[in-house]
């Protein structure tokens, strides 16, 4: 994917100036950066401008800059089994080539992928290949801990707050009119 016109005061896009295009020069910076909106799935997100905590290595090769880097940002949404408000933390691990331009990225002509990413200019645009990592490894179905028990299908109360001991009596409707002959039968043996 092609990035044009970048604005250098966007919060996640980085200047690769300090590098020139000298494969082997390197860099590493320590960022503490706005979470992008709508990074969540399902039940489970991180919120808008969280602080996002970054440690970058951005190095300069011969078909333009790698980025590998670690992302630490908090999460919140609910369990998936209790409905529970949750907060925790996600780590996750990137690494990304960004093409100078599509002759350094495909020197025989090939047209190359359309996930490809590329310099616009000395800027490089870090949000997607953050916001690829994170959505990626959030839970589908997170939970509060591992021996949380649920709603109960019944009555909705928490598992965990109502005891052992809670159930439902179950009535099958098709004998639902029987239960009150037995009661007559009882009452008839008592006299």
């Amino acid at each position: 994917m092609s990035a044009h016109n970048l604005d250098p005061r966007a919060p996640w896009v980085i200047s690769t100036h300090d590098l020139g295009r000298r494969p082997g020069s390197m860099r590493r910076s320590n960022l503490t950066l706005p979470a992008p909106a709508d990074l969540a799935v399902g039940m489970i997100g991180v919120p808008k401008d969280a602080d996002v905590e970054l440690d970058l290595r951005l190095e300069a090769v011969m078909e333009g800059v790698l980025v590998t880097g670690t992302a630490r940002a908090p999460l919140s949404g609910e369990c998936s089994r209790c409905l529970e408000p949750l907060a925790s933390e996600i780590e996750v691990d990137f690494q990304e080539l960004y093409f100078y331009s599509a002759d350094a990225a495909f020197p025989g002509g090939d047209a190359g992928g359309e996930d490809d990413l590329f310099l616009d200019g000395e800027l490089l645009d870090l949000e997607p290949v953050f916001r690829d990592a994170v959505v990626l490894a959030l839970p589908l179905s997170p939970v509060c801990g591992d021996d949380c028990l649920g709603l109960c299908a019944e009555c909705g109360i928490r598992l965990a707050e109502a005891g052992p001991d809670h159930r439902h009596e179950k009535i099958d409707s098709r004998w639902a009119a029987l239960q009150g002959l037995e009661m007559d039968n009882e009452d008839d043996q008592e006299g």
